[in-house]
Formats: C-alpha cells, structure tokens, sequence
C-alpha cells in the first residue's frame, strides 16, 4: 500500500463504517481439505455515478479491485489474505462502527494461517459463526467436515 497519511486512514476508516462491509464465508467446497473454502472480504460501496472520485479513494489504497454491478453499483473488493490484514490493520485505529468486525476478521485471519487438525478448523468455524453476529446474516447451516 502507498505511504498514506493519519488523516486519510482516518478517511477510509470512516468510509469503511459508512459504505463498507467487512464478512467472511465457510463456502462448501469439496476440494478443500475439511470440505470448506474459508472466504473473507472487504468490501467498499459507491454509486456507479460516482465512480471517478471512488476510484480515486480505490487507488489510494491500492489493494483490491474495483467491479461494477448490473444494479449500478461499484465495489471496491479486498479478498487476499495479506492485502485484508494490511487494509485492517491500516484502518484499525480509526474505525467506529465496524471495530468488532474489524478485530474480529484479524483474529479470524491470525486463526485460519495456524490450522493444523480438524479441531482448528473447527475453532475457525466457530469464530466465522460469532462474526455473523455483527452482520445481517443467514443462520449457520451445521456443517459437516470431512477428515
């Protein structure tokens, strides 16, 4: 990510609470090893009208990539291990709304780096449910692992 300043982490932090979601999915997937791809997100939101000054915002954080929608909206989508972390850890200071998520997704990245059995895997499983407390979320259908 480019050198930014206080003041505009500060800004992205705030655009983040404002038009952003911060969400992670255990996603059935059989060529995983225990039977689930594990995705996490950032996500930022804008009109498409506006897509000049939000690609402006996108560039200066220069970690993702910007995606227009059928519906007219453009996001801005953070999906890799390293650049979330670096995007949250950039945004962690600042963030009001989304300070749970936030600390949680971290700590769900920290986690999913360290599996090592099936009962990590699990652990990890548990914090994804915990963070659909803080999201509009469906109920966790019971997940059945493979070995």
């Amino acid at each position: 990510m480019r050198s930014i300043t206080s003041q505009q982490q500060a800004y992205i932090a705030g655009f983040l609470d404002g038009d952003g979601s911060i969400y992670v999915q255990a996603k059935k997937n059989s060529t995983y090893r225990y039977g689930y791809q594990i995705a996490p997100y950032v996500v930022l939101f804008q009109s498409t009208k506006s897509e000049s000054n939000f690609a402006k915002i996108c560039n200066l954080i220069g970690l993702g990539h910007l995606r227009r929608r059928k519906d007219g909206i453009s996001e801005y989508i953070i999906g890799r291990i390293n650049q979330l972390k670096e995007f949250l850890e950039l945004v962690e200071p600042f963030v009001i709304l989304k300070r749970k998520q936030v600390a949680l997704m971290l700590q769900i990245l920290d986690q999913k780096e360290k599996i090592e059995n099936k009962e990590d895997f699990e652990a990890l499983l548990k914090l994804i449910d915990a963070f659909r407390e803080f999201n509009y979320s469906k109920k966790r259908l019971k997940r059945t692992l493979t070995p």
